[in-house]
């Protein structure tokens, strides 16, 4: 039985024993869940081992400050630095992206626009030639390669999800405007001021923080429950068919990179390779949409309206289930149910979820080392949501 730490307000117990039957039912192996409303934590929880393929017992626990590489909820984080940018004048949405970026114009992409990079319409999920890691991690080859390709299809007409390139496309364009990496502007203008243990691209002087991720099997419903529902036919064709957009999405930097390595945390890949702790993403979610320990919201409210209005929604070309996503961030639907229609924000590939619902002025982030198989609704974070929807609605 796992000891949850932490603590949770008056009226937020649900979401304490949602967390806990995470690892009685769930497959849990170590994770944290925090939770602020109105700019003040209501819920701080955290437990299990820091390294999901440690041995029990004896293993390293959990403790307040552990850290994960939290996949591509740093597309979250990452698409707000354009969108800041724009609030401040320095972007426009609707220009091509040619303006910042000459060489982007390659192969047909004149016409792309810097909303078609956030919301997954410029055409350019996969590329001709996989990167290595090295090539993928090393500022240059990346956007190299994604200015050369020729789109999959013409841009603005379709979306499909840019899993592996929007490392590259949105880094650049970032780079181009502000002459920072994405990472460093992320640190100086958001992490630092918030306060935040979050990065895109890890200081070595902080990877003992950062516990080991590993595959984890769900598992199986009680017999009470019915029977296990199987992904759609045309979901595992895609991701079993090494041609398909699906898999070429995935597999832009091949071979696969170890997570674990602490060259990956290091690298400023904004689609995939930020660390963070449950607490920092809740926090910068919370700042995006109200005042924080007294500081200004980060999102105007022009800002804030841009970034929880649907861009792309239906059929997506990659994750072949229908998904919506505003500039950046992922809206709630069934590929992603978060609290409200309003709510926006970012799963990560096999747990990790963070988002925010201006609606109720609530501010979730739910971190795990355990990767179960999905892509966007894990059952772990699924009823986390549930648990909070639940005490919200008790709520005077």
């Amino acid at each position: 039985m796992v000891d949850v730490q932490g603590t949770v307000a008056d009226g937020f117990e649900p979401v304490r024993d949602a967390f806990a039957a995470n690892f009685a039912r769930r497959g849990e192996r170590g994770a944290a869940v925090v939770v602020y409303r109105d700019g003040r934590k209501v819920v701080d929880l955290w437990g299990g081992a820091r390294d999901a393929d440690a041995e029990r017992p004896g293993a390293a626990p959990w403790e307040r400050g552990t850290a994960q590489v939290v996949r591509s909820a740093t597309k979250g984080v990452a698409a707000a630095a354009p969108l800041l940018l724009h609030q401040r004048g320095l972007v426009d949405l609707d220009a091509p992206v040619g303006r910042y970026w000459p060489e982007f114009k390659e192969n047909g992409k004149e016409r792309v626009l810097v909303r078609h990079l956030l919301a997954h319409r410029a055409g350019l999920p996969v590329l001709d030639r996989p990167l290595a890691l090295a090539e993928a991690v090393d500022g240059v080859s990346g956007p190299r390669a994604v200015a050369a390709q020729a789109p999959a299809w013409a841009p603005g007409t379709a979306h499909g999800y840019h899993a592996q390139t929007y490392s590259w496309l949105i880094g650049e364009l970032v780079r181009r405007v502000t002459g920072r990496t994405i990472g460093g502007w992320v640190a100086d203008e958001i992490a630092g001021p918030l306060g935040l243990d979050l990065w895109i691209g890890l200081p070595e002087a902080e990877r003992g923080r950062v516990g080991r991720l590993a595959p984890v099997e769900a598992p199986a419903p009680p017999a009470s429950q019915g029977l296990r529902v199987r992904p759609k036919k045309s979901v595992t064709d895609a991701y079993g068919d090494p041609d398909s957009l699906t898999r070429r999405a995935f597999g832009a930097i091949d071979p696969p990179p170890d997570e674990n390595d602490p060259a990956y945390a290091a690298a400023e890949l904004p689609a995939s390779a930020g660390v963070a702790t449950a607490e920092a993403l809740a926090r910068f979610y919370a700042a995006l949409i109200g005042q924080v320990d007294g500081r200004p919201r980060l999102f105007a409210p022009a800002t804030l309206t841009l970034a929880r209005t649907e861009e792309s929604a239906g059929p997506d070309r990659v994750l072949v289930v229908n998904t919506r996503f505003g500039l950046g961030h992922m809206l709630h639907g069934p590929a992603c149910p978060l609290l409200s229609p309003g709510s926006f924000g970012h799963p990560g590939r096999g747990g990790s979820l963070a988002f925010a619902d201006p609606e109720s002025a609530t501010a979730f982030g739910y971190v795990t080392n355990g990767m179960q198989r999905n892509v966007t609704a894990d059952p772990r974070a699924q009823a986390l949501v549930r648990a909070v929807a639940t005490s919200l609605e008790a709520q005077p």
